[in-house]
């Protein structure tokens, strides 16, 4: 087995590289940070931007 070879099984057995395997490779849409995002109801935006802009989208918090 090649040196190649045995970073791929490594990496696979890891979950480094899950997102590209699954095609989830988003960011967000307002800043760009790939980090705590948001994806339900297909929003794509990070846990900050969402703070900042959620009241505009019509979300309420309750506590």
């Amino acid at each position: 087995m090649s040196e190649s070879e045995t970073e791929d099984d490594e990496q696979e057995r890891t979950g480094e590289h899950a997102a590209k395997r699954t095609g989830q490779l988003q960011s967000c849409q307002r800043c760009g940070r790939e980090q705590g995002l948001i994806g339900k109801y297909d929003i794509y935006l990070c846990r900050q931007c969402f703070r900042e802009v959620s009241r505009s989208m019509g979300f309420k918090k309750y506590s």
